[in-house]
């Protein structure tokens, strides 16, 4: 018969998708973890992880036994709470994804903050541009730029922000004069990758003349290759307008996106997840402005 421990074993490889990290959540070493998730399958008499060269993955059996097991972690660490919180303080990890800018530019200047009330809780913030699906697991908390696709998730609007087309004057004074959007064709864009850029809320260039010819998966190497004067990029209004390298393009022209926070209905029940919610809800309403400016004076493209 499996253990709350084993399901714990379980579940840290299920989330870190390899030996070392799961161990290292566990404060076990590598070899420890090995031998309990070989026990646990041959006490349950089938294979749940498919050992590959990218790390370990469920198997249909393993896929079986998440739900249950995620459950079962989280009934025990709200035991813990209640029994072992000294006052107000908090304890143990929360993981947070979010898109990269997020992070860098929103979250990370808020979580002095949170450490300062709660100095024992450990804050791990794991930044990633992509779709929120049923694959996409290991998480207490996420900030994601579509509404997730799985009924695993509970979701709400977090906040509106705008994205606008930002350049140095340098840059500007150097190339063609852009008094319309049909101008924009004869200048550079620095913008996603095409190619690897699956998030509908970000494909924002379809409809003007232009095809980025700087790319990068990284909102904070686009930014940087404006303010070097590189070319003209499409960038979130919280970030470009706090940089005095760079001006407005075509200044009533905006995108308006939205981020949404997700995360399961079971996580929703420790206090320590509710704290980050507090923080982030907390955060997009001290941030309003940065996040929308003037929306009285925007012109929306799409």
């Amino acid at each position: 018969m499996m253990s709350a421990d084993d399901l714990r074993y379980f579940l840290a490889v299920a989330q870190r998708g390899r030996l070392v990290r799961a161990a290292a959540q566990l404060g076990v070493d590598h070899t420890t973890v090995s031998r309990r998730i070989g026990a646990l399958e041959r006490s349950v008499g089938q294979r749940l992880f498919d050992r590959t060269e990218g790390g370990w993955i469920l198997t249909h059996a393993g896929e079986a036994l998440l739900s249950p097991a995620e459950s079962v972690d989280t009934a025990l660490a709200v035991a813990e709470e209640r029994l072992g919180i000294d006052g107000d303080s908090l304890t143990g990890t929360v993981r947070i994804t979010c898109p990269d800018a997020f992070g860098a530019f929103l979250l990370a200047p808020a979580l002095p903050a949170l450490n300062a009330r709660h100095p024992e809780l450990v804050v791990e913030m794991v930044t990633a541009t992509r779709h929120l699906d049923e694959a996409v697991r290991g998480f207490d908390v996420a900030v994601t730029l579509e509404k997730p696709s799985s009924s695993r998730f509970a979701y709400r609007l977090l906040t509106d922000y705008v994205l606008r087309l930002y350049a140095t004057p340098h840059y500007l004074a150097a190339h063609p004069p852009i008094e319309r959007i049909e101008d924009l064709g004869e200048h550079v864009i620095v913008f996603y990758v095409d190619h690897l850029l699956n998030l509908p809320a970000l494909q924002l260039l379809q409809r003007l003349p232009v095809q980025p010819r700087l790319q990068s998966t990284n909102v904070v190497a686009q930014w940087q290759a404006a303010a070097a004067g590189a070319g003209i990029a499409p960038l979130p209004q919280y970030i470009a307008a706090q940089d005095p390298r760079l001006v407005p393009v075509l200044p009533e022209l905006a995108f308006r996106r939205k981020y949404w926070l997700a995360l399961s209905s079971e996580h929703a029940r420790l206090k320590r997840v509710r704290a980050v919610i507090d923080l982030l809800q907390s955060l997009v309403a001290d941030r309003r402005i940065d996040l929308l400016g003037r929306l009285e004076d925007q012109r929306p493209a799409t």
